[in-house]
């Protein structure tokens, strides 16, 4: 245990010095490949991060009090951050957490904090229940966000703000989509449950899973039989609404979910664009193992003129770079990395994006704006600030039974789903 909370400790100071969780655990897990010596989980070093990260506000609120002064060891902060985490939600044994934690000091080169570590671990778990109790009085305790994220939703959402706050800091579920060329969703069910995987089928092709496990176990996974993505993002391509023989351009492809559901539903000429050439590996790869066919091209949205061949597209996919608001769960680091001036950059970016390819869309095309926020600067009041400048743009309406009329377009985080925008536009 303790060589993962050295570890994870390692990942969530870079992280939290402004990093990126997924890019920090991908090079983590290359250097422990190399050294063949390792003896860490690699699955309880996730989960420390994670967990850390999910619920940082009211372990710091938690920790404060437990200090005499402030620290100015960051690689302890996160050793006591990491120990307070497995305290309040693992199963771990506190004898175990505490005496790993303390023997961590050494391998952290802080033998002397040994002391410090263990009376603030042990004053915790005397005082827990005054503790948890004191956090209720503190809004970004309680919640784990940030808290001008709390009030930008309370304002925006304010009958569902709470629900949206703690839905974030959920386990995500694993949700896959069933490839309709190649299986029904009844026969893969089928192969699931023979396989013993406790598993629910949703809306369209998608289907829940009881409990996380490793993708690349799941039966036909590697035949191509299906594929990970969450049942938010699996309402794209049928929205689309792409038929035989048309063109079609995903403006925002990796890593090529949407692209390959397109391919999947209808026999089209598609164009998968990304700006991110080594994200379009993976692409490439999705689309090998589904074998599908799509021209993949390297470029970015803002500026067809460097890669389009001046054909008007029929259908236009635009998942746009956004805020990640609504995936939080997924990537709980943007909780503390984002800011909310951030929100700005992001509306001026999707702004650009919008209409350099709404140039591009065919007469009578339909275009798809798509984003995993939750916040309406990304959403509503870009998609209305669009219409107004643009008066060949009419808005499509959406099916009432996947989209309650209430949230035009909004899918807000639940158990099931990650937070998703969708706004259909024709052009006429």
């Amino acid at each position: 245990m303790r060589e993962a909370q050295v570890l994870a400790a390692g990942v969530l100071q870079r992280v939290l010095e402004g990093r990126n969780l997924d890019a920090e655990l991908a090079a983590l897990w290359q250097s422990l490949s190399a050294a063949a010596n390792t003896t860490a989980p690699r699955a309880l070093v996730q989960d420390l991060c994670y967990g850390v990260l999910r619920h940082l506000g009211a372990i710091d609120a938690m920790l404060a009090p437990l200090l005499a002064k402030p620290l100015r060891d960051e690689r302890l902060r996160q050793l006591l951050r990491i120990a307070l985490y497995q305290l309040r939600h693992t199963k771990a044994a506190p004898h175990a957490v505490v005496d790993q934690a303390v023997d961590a000091c050494a391998m952290l080169k802080a033998a002397p904090a040994k002391g410090l570590v263990n009376a603030v671990l042990r004053a915790f778990l005397r005082r827990q229940t005054e503790l948890e109790a004191a956090n209720q009085s503190s809004e970004v305790a309680r919640y784990s966000f940030a808290q001008w994220w709390i009030d930008q939703l309370r304002a925006q959402w304010p009958q569902h703000f709470g629900d949206i706050l703690r839905a974030g800091n959920q386990h995500a579920p694993l949700a896959l989509r069933v490839n309709a060329r190649r299986i029904t969703r009844e026969a893969y069910m089928q192969q699931l449950a023979a396989a013993g995987i406790g598993a629910r089928a949703l809306e369209g092709h998608a289907v829940v899973l009881d409990q996380a496990r490793p993708v690349h176990a799941m039966p036909g996974f590697a035949e191509g039989l299906v594929s990970v993505q969450d049942v938010s993002a699996q309402r794209a391509a049928p929205l689309l609404d792409a038929r035989d023989g048309m063109r079609v351009l995903d403006a925002c492809a990796a890593p090529g979910g949407k692209t390959a559901h397109v391919l999947e539903l209808a026999e089209v000429a598609l164009t998968a664009l990304d700006h991110d050439a080594a994200r379009l590996q993976r692409v490439q790869s999705n689309l090998r193992r589904l074998r599908l066919n799509a021209n993949v091209v390297c470029g970015d949205a803002a500026q067809p003129p460097a890669w389009w061949d001046g054909v008007p597209f029929d259908r236009i996919l635009a998942d746009v770079p956004c805020s990640a608001s609504g995936v939080t769960r997924r990537h709980p680091d943007i909780k503390w990395s984002r800011r909310v001036t951030d929100l700005v950059q992001f509306a001026a970016r999707q702004h650009a994006m919008l209409d350099a390819l709404w140039r591009l869309l065919a007469p009578d095309g339909k275009f798809l704006y798509v984003t995993c926020s939750v916040f309406r600067e990304e959403n509503h009041q870009q998609v209305a600030r669009f219409i107004e400048r643009h008066p060949d743009a009419e808005r499509e309406p959406l099916p009432t039974a996947a989209f309650p009329a209430d949230l035009a377009g909004q899918i807000l985080p639940d158990a099931v789903h990650d937070g998703f925008y969708y706004a259909l536009l024709r052009k006429v």
